[in-house]
């Protein structure tokens, strides 16, 4: 079975003591490829600088919704540097969060087109975050995103119409560990069986949201356990692991336009 973490934070300070480790148990778990998700300037450096130093790393550059007070044209004009590096294959994670507002929507919003524009310009699909928008996100994207460019609605957790409308605009879905907890996963088990096999993928974002069985034993997700995503996927799907494993590894190439080598090894 080969995997692709197709979005986590490896950059995350949680990984700094033993990374080598973390990234040898995703080999062993048959994890192939991993993409790492930038959030902001620093983010998006470290994550970057990671991708370089293994292969079957990769990076994507942008601002978080939660890092929008902080963003500026001089900002993004760093992270359009970044995205010189072949590693960089994507540009996010970028959205509206209106759930904690750690910044103010005229920011989020504004921050959002303007990376929408930058993401098109660079031809790199784009990692969307949405969490309690109202719809917002999805008028934005109706207005401004073209239906060649490609792009993942990163952890998705919305409704039937939603799910549908993403997919009639052209974007991946992404399936996290939310998958595997049979309260809070209750709805995405219903909704997991009506995605189009050729539009879905699936994530850790380590270290959080860390899926069932080990998040009895521990707190800190890591891309190995990409593999408990995607077995309860099968499940919900009443597909054969294996199968869907391969269809999914294709998806996620084909987002990302990559031909990822077999194995995760350091430069």
């Amino acid at each position: 079975m080969k995997l692709f973490d197709s979005h986590c934070h490896l950059d995350d300070r949680a990984y700094d003591k033993d990374i080598d480790d973390v990234i040898k148990c995703a080999n062993e778990a048959g994890v192939s490829a991993i993409m790492i998700v930038g959030t902001n300037k620093d983010s998006s450096t470290k994550a970057v600088a990671l991708a370089k130093s293994y292969s079957g790393l990769y990076a994507s550059v942008g601002i978080h919704p939660h890092d929008a007070k902080d963003c500026s044209e001089q900002v993004l004009l760093y992270l359009i540097k970044l995205t010189k590096s072949k590693k960089v294959r994507a540009w996010g994670e970028i959205g509206l969060d209106f759930n904690r507002m750690y910044s103010p929507r005229k920011d989020q919003e504004k921050w959002f087109v303007r990376q929408l524009e930058i993401a098109g310009k660079l031809d790199l699909p784009v990692i969307f975050h949405e969490r309690d928008s109202k719809g917002r996100l999805l008028e934005i994207l109706k207005e401004k995103h073209c239906r060649e460019r490609k792009g993942v609605i990163h952890c998705f957790s919305g409704n039937k119409s939603e799910l549908y409308q993403y997919i009639e605009l052209g974007f991946y879905i992404g399936i996290t560990g939310i998958l595997t907890i049979k309260s809070r996963g209750a709805e995405l088990i219903k909704l997991a069986p009506l995605v189009p096999a050729d539009r879905i993928l699936v994530e850790t974002d380590a270290p959080y949201l860390t899926p069932a069985p080990e998040k009895n034993r521990t707190k800190r997700n890591e891309p190995a356990f990409v593999k408990s995503v995607l077995l309860k996927l099968a499940e919900a799907r009443k597909e054969d692991p294996e199968y869907l494993s391969d269809i999914i590894w294709k998806n996620t190439c084909k987002l990302y336009n990559l031909k990822p080598a077999h194995r995760l090894a350091q430069f």
